[in-house]
């Protein structure tokens, strides 16, 4: 995988492309944790990606209110489903 960006280590960029395909976590989120603006990630997806995964992600997001923090439910305050990471039995 291409690094898009110096700043960015190779390791966080899956995590990225995860946090982008995510429908409850907003760019800024991805902003606040990795200093990438929606105009970044989506130049991350499009080197990454191949081209009919990213056609198919700017499809998928563009309009979605839960991808931009302002357009959001306010009463929405996590950026995850409460069962996506589950904790392992001891």
């Amino acid at each position: 995988m291409n690094t898009p960006s110096p700043q960015i280590a190779t390791s966080d960029v899956s995590r990225i492309i995860e946090m982008a395909w995510e429908d409850r976590t907003p760019f800024e989120a991805i902003e606040t944790l990795y200093g990438l603006t929606e105009a970044a990630v989506i130049t991350l997806m499009r080197s990454e990606l191949k081209p009919r995964a990213f056609r198919n992600w700017r499809q998928r997001v563009s309009g979605r209110s839960t991808k931009h923090a302002q357009r959001r439910d306010p009463t929405v305050l996590r950026g995850y489903c409460p069962t996506q990471y589950k904790q392992r039995s001891k």
